[in-house]
């Protein structure tokens, strides 16, 4: 099982970017995907998370209606589009998996630690 993200980048204030989180050894299909990051000297939290199926997709509130989750079954990729960047969502951004995961409303620092298998992060850096 392995997870791979990408699409990180350099963007002005209120730029976009997409990530990627190309997966291998698993069928995207049965797994929920997280996405988490974490700023220097803070801990690592969840932003947004899509459930097996896709019927369930939840957001930070820090985030929410700015981010979007989504997932290619076909090309075995979750995504996340990140609009309206602010500097406060710098961060390594990461993806993670989750065997028949259902996807929780995020509070707090969300769901670390119901995610099994992790990818390396994806460095995101928003100038003001």
């Amino acid at each position: 099982v392995q997870l791979q993200a990408y699409g990180g980048g350099l963007v002005q204030d209120g730029g976009s970017l997409r990530l990627s989180c190309a997966v291998s050894g698993f069928i995207l299909d049965i797994y929920a995907i997280g996405w988490f990051r974490q700023a220097p000297g803070k801990e690592r939290e969840e932003v947004a998370c899509i459930s097996v199926g896709g019927v369930r997709r939840n957001y930070a509130n820090s985030v929410k209606g700015r981010f979007t989750i989504s997932k290619d079954l076909d090309k075995n990729t979750a995504y996340l589009q990140l609009n309206s960047l602010k500097p406060e969502d710098t961060a390594v951004y990461y993806c993670a998996a989750e065997r028949a995961g259902n996807c929780l409303p995020i509070t707090g620092n969300g769901s670390v630690n119901k995610y099994g298998h992790w990818g390396q992060g994806t460095q995101v850096t928003v100038s003001s």
